[in-house]
């Protein structure tokens, strides 16, 4: 494939950016059809993948047309057959995640923690490169801590070596996921290299998404939390407005992706065993969502309203039982969904 082709592949895209957990297959699969451009997988470890494990994180749907598979490591070889096992497993593009935060990542020298060797970077990004053929993107923070922020470095010596496109979380390694983004340095990164840039933090609403068309240089997106607070972003995005569902839609929602997951993982017990736990994990960000209007947006800034704590519901019907944050509540919405006690839209 052309260099130019591989770029283009990330052009003026908005993309389910690649989740630990929340980019379990099922979920994908709901975000895909309100309209995500790209999926990718949960991080894949390398060494492990290389070493035969890890493989269950490799499947992705047929609706999942541009699916891609992202893993970490910290060797070139390792690297380089982690990504010839990725697209003999019928990966699109390939993204290598130098900007994971977690600890166990970190001390290991993977993720983030080569955010503080531009040059080593650059070497995993060459030998995955040189291995394989189809569009490749590299995934970092905008530094490792306040004291360095070398996004514009590290992203410049990826695209020498062969990145097609730069994913930018406008954090530090340090902040994890606390404080507002920096799209001012995400900003710098795209004036800086010749490949597109996916911005990624604190989208939540149309508006934040037109804020950074009309503020950066920016033309691709990742939504990461804002689209596990609610997988219809990416119509609204598309549309430039809002969708506020009915609480009836809200339930239907959720069934869409029970669904999902039932085919996925089964439905026999360990199946459903499966389904419930993660179920569970999503009801901690869907319980978040709220119809925010343009006036919120406007009150709330410099920041997005993801940043802002969300405000109880009043009353005492399924309104307030999905915006509950109890896990008993979240226990009982899940029997519910299971057993289809909803109302019908």
């Amino acid at each position: 494939m052309a260099a130019e082709d591989r770029r283009a592949f990330f052009r003026e895209v908005v993309a389910l950016a690649p989740m630990a957990t929340g980019g379990n297959l099922p979920y994908r699969r709901l975000c895909k059809e309100f309209g995500a451009a790209l999926t990718c997988s949960e991080m894949v470890l390398a060494d492990k993948l290389v070493k035969g494990g890890e493989r269950p994180l490799l499947r992705s749907h047929p609706s999942e047309d541009r699916f891609g598979i992202q893993f970490t490591g910290k060797h070139e070889d390792v690297m380089a057959e982690a990504a010839r096992i990725a697209v003999a497993n019928g990966a699109r593009f390939i993204d290598l995640n130098f900007g994971c935060p977690i600890d166990l990542v970190v001390r290991r020298g993977g993720g983030a923690a080569l955010l503080k060797k531009p040059a080593r970077l650059a070497r995993l990004v060459e030998a995955v490169r040189q291995a394989v053929d189809v569009p490749l993107s590299v995934k970092i923070r905008i530094g490792y801590s306040v004291e360095k922020l070398n996004c514009v470095e590290v992203a410049t010596a990826a695209v020498a070596a062969g990145a097609d496109a730069i994913g930018v979380h406008g954090r530090t390694r340090a902040q994890r996921y606390r404080l507002s983004a920096r799209w001012d340095l995400v900003d710098q990164v795209q004036q800086a290299v010749g490949v597109p840039v996916l911005g990624n933090g604190d989208i939540l609403t149309p508006w934040d998404l037109a804020r950074r068309r009309r503020e950066t240089a920016v033309r691709s997106f990742l939504v990461a939390r804002g689209a596990l607070i609610k997988p219809w972003i990416f119509r609204e995005l598309a549309a430039g407005e809002p969708w506020n569902p009915t609480t009836a839609e809200r339930w239907a929602v959720m069934r869409r992706w029970c669904d999902f997951a039932l085919e996925h993982f089964g439905d026999d017990a360990k199946g459903l065993a499966r389904v419930e736990r993660f179920f569970l994990w999503h009801l901690g960000f869907w319980h978040r969502w709220r119809p925010y209007t343009e006036a919120d947006f406007r009150a709330q800034l410099p920041d997005s309203l993801i940043q802002a704590r969300s405000e109880p519901v009043d009353g005492d019907g399924d309104a307030a039982l999905l915006a509950s944050g109890n896990e008993d509540d979240h226990r009982l919405i899940f029997g519910r969904v299971l057993d289809r006690d909803y109302p019908a839209v």
